[in-house]
């Protein structure tokens, strides 16, 4: 369970780059949908980097149960 919470945090890691990529990309071509699409990316990385961090705690907390 514990290395669901790493794909999580490496999946909203990507989302992250990709949405900065987007965001700078719109404002180099002044486009702002190009710019909306990147904050909506980062946003959506921000929360899967968070059910990572939520999953390995309580993975974690499994473990320790043992």
């Amino acid at each position: 369970m514990a290395n669901d919470g790493y794909k999580d945090k490496a999946k909203g890691f990507g989302n992250k780059v990709k949405g900065e990529a987007k965001e700078q990309w719109g404002n180099i071509t002044n486009d702002n949908n190009r710019k909306s699409e990147g904050k909506f990316d980062k946003v959506r990385g921000e929360a899967q980097n968070e059910v990572g961090e939520t999953k390995e705690k309580f993975s974690n907390r499994n473990e320790n149960k043992k």
